[in-house]
């Protein structure tokens, strides 16, 4: 993943839909509704070819360090969908994102979205973020890009872009189909608010097999499994349906320090917490993470995975190395992950949470953790949502 997108990724929750900006931020005068008929205006549609039909294949590295490739495809008869929300990465110059997929976008879904193809039918739309040069204005002070407009036609434009996107799918892609909803950072706020108004006990919440709300905080209440969401509660098993996952990373030995932006509420309140679900064990405990990692970025390169193995695949994966509990501890509550390192290993001793400060801990890889759990969630959640009907 380039150092571009990295940051993009890393900067998305600073901006989680739904908190307010300040009246010099509000987003300048837009149109008022995209065609989302037009498959353009969809970074990844069933059965096209753009970014999620790209190369999923891994180079699996054992503890021996005996390398093998992992071949990988979609399936075109998938009996579910999945509908994905991607975080801040727009690099475009103004204030809003315009509805033209750039690398940064399509780069993400590749990183984080294709590999469901094996399971479902993916639909990821473009919509109208805040962009990732206007977010770095906001933090540093800097004058917003593109002038602002107090009284914007579409108020939370981007959030609104999803709302018709989801409302088009529902009409005329869905045809009774159950879906998975997937976002991470940014994204997952979207959905966050997203499920609250247009969900959360309504009969269109028959059709949810599962939300994964990755690299976000969702708050419920301490000792329960509600909370934002009334009546969606926290997965516990794999084959629990109409639930949710949410969980923000951190490494077991790089705790979120005081000052994180991950793994407690953002409104403080003594009553709440934030949800930490393991994808290697939803019902609690130590799991072993089924890890597919980016062969290069994040500080990594393809030839230092393992001694004498060159990867050449766009995707690594190392059975064994990376494990994961949930840890309430400080305040936080997070996903904390082990390298089970080991100097007779060939491979890493080590992974790197990229270049970003520690109170965002492994923000930028929090699915590749464990893309390979998710997909297996999506698949047992999907079979047995299947059953059910």
């Amino acid at each position: 993943m380039s150092r571009n997108t990295l940051a993009a990724l890393a900067a998305g929750t600073l901006l989680l839909t739904g908190m307010a900006l300040p009246a010099a931020a509000q987003a300048p005068a837009v149109a008022d509704h995209n065609d989302y008929s037009k498959t353009q205006n969809w970074l990844c549609w069933p059965g096209r070819t753009d970014a999620c039909s790209n190369d999923n294949t891994a180079t699996v590295i054992a503890a021996s360090g005996q390398a093998t490739k992992e071949a990988w495809k979609a399936d075109p008869k998938a009996p579910i969908d999945c509908f994905y929300v991607y975080p801040t990465v727009s690099m475009d110059p103004g204030l809003l994102s315009d509805m033209t997929p750039n690398a940064e976008e399509q780069r993400v879904v590749e990183q984080q979205l294709s590999r469901f193809a094996s399971k479902c039918r993916v639909y990821a739309p473009m919509y109208r973020q805040f962009t990732l040069t206007a977010l770095r204005a906001m933090v540093t002070g800097a004058a917003l890009p593109g002038g602002a407009a107090a009284n914007a036609p579409r108020p939370q434009t981007g959030y609104q872009d999803v709302v018709d996107a989801w409302n088009h799918y529902l009409a005329h892609e869905n045809k009774g189909r159950g879906v998975i909803l997937i976002g991470h950072s940014q994204g997952s706020g979207v959905l966050t608010q997203l499920i609250a108004a247009e969900i959360d006990g309504k009969p269109v919440q028959d059709k949810l097999i599962s939300a994964m709300l990755l690299g976000t905080g969702l708050p419920v209440e301490k000792g329960k499994d509600t909370g934002t969401f009334k009546s969606i509660p926290l997965c516990k098993s794999a084959t629990q349906t109409g639930c949710a996952i949410a969980y923000a990373s951190f490494l077991d030995t790089a705790p979120p320090p005081a000052n994180s932006r991950f793994g407690r509420p953002r409104e403080p309140n003594p009553a709440m917490e934030v949800a930490c679900s393991n994808p290697a064990n939803l019902a609690g405990g130590k799991g072993e993470l089924h890890s597919y990692l980016a062969a290069s970025g994040n500080g990594h390169e393809p030839s230092g995975w393992a001694k004498g193995v060159n990867v050449t695949t766009p995707f690594v994966s190392l059975p064994g190395l990376l494990s994961a509990t949930c840890v309430n501890e400080n305040g936080f509550n997070y996903l904390a992950v082990h390298v089970n390192a080991d100097q007779a290993d060939p491979r890493i001793d080590a992974i790197k949470p990229g270049a970003v400060t520690p109170d965002w801990g492994l923000h930028l890889i929090d699915v590749n953790l464990a893309m390979g759990d998710l997909v297996d969630l999506a698949g047992s959640q999907g079979k047995a949502y299947l059953a059910k009907k």
